[in-house]
């Protein structure tokens, strides 16, 4: 029998997903097939600090983990920096991430990080530099499907339909939010839709139906990134489509989100529950084909790898697709559509799991292969 593969799980992060992130990362670890893989656990904190971790996966979940990491560390001394000194030679320090003096390779990154600083391209430049696979589009694609400005352009430039939009800066909004809100209702009917451009879990997002709501919602969102997205109100159905693969991805079936708020916010997703999920989605052949192929479509022309998560409107009278944004490392939590659609699909969450490692394996070796 072959040896194990070392998967380095890599979850938590600076961003406003960091407790989604260890939601996710729960369930991947305790859905890997512990007879393949062998799993290092490491967490970044919301101040950045890296720390290795060794107990209990429920603890990740809770937030506990990381006193239990930091009193590890007290009682062992070991160096912090350890860590990434690991990503950075491919080598498992035994000091920061074993308690055996055997010093393994990690064989495979697995970031289960969300939103900035694990989302959009910078901690996947790590990985390049330190010449490790890893799990997820690479720098390109992530820092395209981040920003969802230019992730807009890139949709437009392949022809698929999207809503329209403008966007401003957080200094032009600072500076004269009034002028703004005059572009804004000179192109736009209310309701409006405003967002960071670099956020994810629908954090900082609002939907805005008269001036007074603009104007606080491009402030809220102004908190969140430097980049601020307009867009028109879709009268849409809420639908996502999950993709997997390299150079030849595969679509999964099309699945509906019913949200329990006026739109599919944070609090709908992850705090009350409420929210239905509808596995395949209610619509039409025609329609669902043509879902999976734009689906398609967005995670090539972003130069996406091993996964995304791609989500559209469908609209309510017309029947028309419009993309909405494509999530380049999506939620892996209980209740989040990719691994669900894929196990709809015929992939379980342990394959699913397994694929991807393979992929971030794959595009590893196709990439230095042309050094």
């Amino acid at each position: 029998m072959s040896e194990k593969k070392r998967v380095m799980v890599i979850f938590g992060g600076q961003s406003t997903e960091h407790e989604v992130s260890r939601l996710s990362a729960t369930s991947i670890i305790n859905n890997i097939d512990k007879n393949k893989f062998d799993v290092v656990m490491v967490g970044i904190t919301k101040e950045g600090r890296w720390l290795p971790y060794n107990g209990p996966v429920e603890k990740i979940a809770s937030g506990e983990w990381e006193e239990i990491a930091i009193n590890g560390l007290i009682e062992s001394m070991p160096k912090s920096e350890n860590i990434i000194n690991a990503i950075v030679s491919r080598r498992a320090s035994s000091e920061a991430l074993t308690n055996s003096d055997e010093r393994r390779t990690v064989d495979v990154v697995f970031p289960v990080l969300h939103g900035c600083k694990g989302e959009d391209g910078t901690i996947q430049g790590l990985f390049e530099m330190a010449g490790v696979p890893y799990v997820g589009c690479g720098v390109l694609g992530s820092a395209l499907g981040m920003d969802k400005i230019f992730a807009k352009i890139m949709f437009e430039k392949a022809g698929i339909p999207q809503a329209d939009y403008l966007y401003f800066t957080r200094k032009e909004i600072k500076e004269d939010v009034n002028s703004a809100a005059n572009a804004i209702e000179q192109k736009f009917k209310y309701p409006v839709f405003i967002k960071p451009s670099n956020a994810g879990s629908s954090v900082g997002v609002s939907k805005a139906h008269n001036r007074k709501e603009l104007i606080e919602a491009l402030n809220l969102a102004a908190k969140y990134d430097r980049k601020i997205l307009v867009e028109e109100f879709i009268n849409g159905r809420e639908v996502e489509c999950a993709v997997l693969g390299n150079d030849n991805p595969i679509a999964s079936t099309v699945g509906e989100i019913i949200p329990s708020n006026e739109f599919y916010d944070y609090n709908a997703k992850y705090i009350d529950g409420k929210s239905k999920t509808v596995i395949p989605a209610n619509l039409p052949a025609e329609t669902i084909s043509k879902i999976r192929q734009y689906a398609v479509k967005a995670f090539k022309i972003l130069d996406c790898s091993g996964l995304s998560r791609v989500d559209f409107f469908v609209h309510k009278e017309s029947g028309e697709v419009y993309i909405n944004e494509i999530n380049t490392m999506p939620g892996f939590t209980d209740i989040s559509m990719y691994p669900m659609l894929w196990e709809a699909s015929g992939i379980s969450y342990s394959e699913l799991i397994e694929r991807l490692i393979d992929l971030a394996i794959e595009r590893y070796n196709d990439n230095i292969a042309v050094l």
